[in-house]
């Protein structure tokens, strides 16, 4: 299959270039955000925002490669199941472990390692997310639920979405933070000019992080982080927007020397939610990775 192109002269402008569009094209806005976000839109031979407005007289270009086709394999990985019931699975990720299959890597990833051992899982995720309610990055560690029907995924995400859904992680920060407690309040989008990260941008879409210092050492701090929102690499934009980028981020921060720490310590320790469909509060609570562990006991012994 070929890819799409479109051209389209604007004939009545004032409207966001990803709503015009909508109308335009069978495409939804955030379909078009994504295109956007790859460069693959462009007005009068440039690169836009999704927040441009069109005016009158732009010439758009619109290019939509095909899908790809995939099929993504069972794998027999080793994972953690903490807790499983007809309609969820509670799963403690592992430190470099990629959630779902993604352009040029469509194996090794927990999807593959679920579709071994569950033989059903919510499709509204698609074929490379079944199940996948929502994500964590590869080096974030801990609690992730996956839902087995559609109904279980409908339900938890409107609780992800209504912020009945639940999630606080620890990390372990460079620096010594002087404040008990922080609420970031700042929208996330991705990066400008790197746009494999993610950045605090005008234009980007809401995000809150509340922030709790744990327990201080010399040179650094262990924190909890509750999410209101759930953006890409929230917890690590904002921290690092504070001026104490997680240990190990090499995204955010930079590359660890003392430790020898690859990947962020970030982990998912608790999360609490409603049973989709048995209408119960649920709440788990998981042990710190050992790597994590062992930083952490070396920062006590050294304070």
């Amino acid at each position: 299959m070929e890819k799409e192109r479109y051209e389209i002269l604007v004939e009545d402008g004032g409207e966001r270039i990803d709503k015009y569009l909508s109308q335009k094209i069978s495409l939804s806005r955030s379909q078009i955000q994504d295109l956007i976000d790859k460069g693959l839109i462009k007005v009068n031979e440039k690169e836009v925002k999704s927040s441009y407005k069109v005016k009158v007289g732009d010439k758009i270009e619109v290019i939509v490669p095909p899908p790809e086709e995939t099929e993504i394999k069972p794998q027999d990985i080793p994972i953690e199941i903490v807790y499983e019931d007809d309609d969820i699975v509670i799963i403690n990720k592992p430190k470099g472990m990629v959630v779902h299959p993604a352009h040029g890597h469509y194996n090794d990833t927990l999807v593959n390692a679920l579709l071994y051992r569950i033989k059903d899982l919510s499709g509204i995720g698609g074929e490379i997310r079944p199940g996948i309610v929502h994500r964590l990055d590869k080096d974030t560690t801990g609690l992730l639920i996956i839902a087995k029907n559609d109904v279980s995924h409908q339900r938890l995400s409107e609780q992800l979405k209504n912020r009945i859904l639940k999630r606080t992680y620890w990390a372990i920060c460079e620096g010594e933070i002087p404040w008990e407690e922080k609420r970031v309040e700042a929208p996330l989008g991705r990066h400008p000019i790197d746009r494999k990260r993610m950045a605090i941008v005008p234009y980007g879409k809401l995000a809150i992080t509340n922030f709790k210092v744990l327990e201080r050492f010399k040179g650094y701090t262990l924190i909890s982080a509750d999410l209101e929102t759930g953006r890409t690499h929230q917890i690590r934009v904002h921290i690092s927007h504070l001026g104490f980028p997680i240990l190990g981020d090499e995204v955010y921060g930079r590359i660890d020397k003392r430790f020898g720490v690859r990947g962020q310590l970030l982990h998912a320790k608790k999360i609490s939610f409603i049973h989709p469909t048995k209408n119960v509060p649920m709440e788990f609570e998981i042990d710190l990775p050992e790597e994590f562990k062992r930083v952490l006991s070396f920062l006590r012994e050294k304070s």
